[in-house]
């Protein structure tokens, strides 16, 4: 059984409780044990990540939040930058799940964090799993 670690940017509390509870089912009924810590926004999540990561105390983490398109040029930075953070992890071999939207409007949103439709957190914790058992895989 593995044990998951949950990081999200809690930013939009609605869409953030979508999230949550698509990657725990999908976590749960995969037969793993979760932990969720939640932090400022999607620019922290790297940085958690890679503090959880030292402790030893997770076998793949899963990365959640909602970064929508505003008015300014903020957007971009966000996403990309967390995004960057997350893959340079990824690439140091740990099994991360992204899971953080970002996208042009709440409506783009909500479809993509519902668990009854798209279920993006469920797909981020799936992707996570699939990648710890890669690395288990592969040695």
């Amino acid at each position: 059984m593995a044990h998951v670690l949950i990081v999200e940017a809690r930013f939009y509390d609605h869409l953030n409780d979508m999230l949550l509870a698509g990657a725990r089912a999908a976590i749960e009924a995969a037969g793993h044990s979760h932990a969720t810590v939640t932090v400022p926004g999607a620019l922290e999540v790297p940085g958690a990540l890679a503090m959880a990561a030292e402790t030893g105390q997770y076998d793949a983490y899963v990365a959640l939040g909602v970064v929508i398109r505003g008015e300014t040029y903020h957007f971009e930075i966000v996403s990309n930058e967390s995004a960057r953070g997350i893959m340079a992890l990824t690439m140091d071999g740990l099994p991360i799940g992204n899971g953080i939207l970002t996208t042009e409007n709440e409506e783009q949103a909500i479809r993509r964090a519902d668990p009854a439709q798209l279920d993006k957190g469920g797909g981020a914790a799936e992707a996570a799993l699939a990648m710890l058992a890669l690395k288990h895989r592969l040695g």
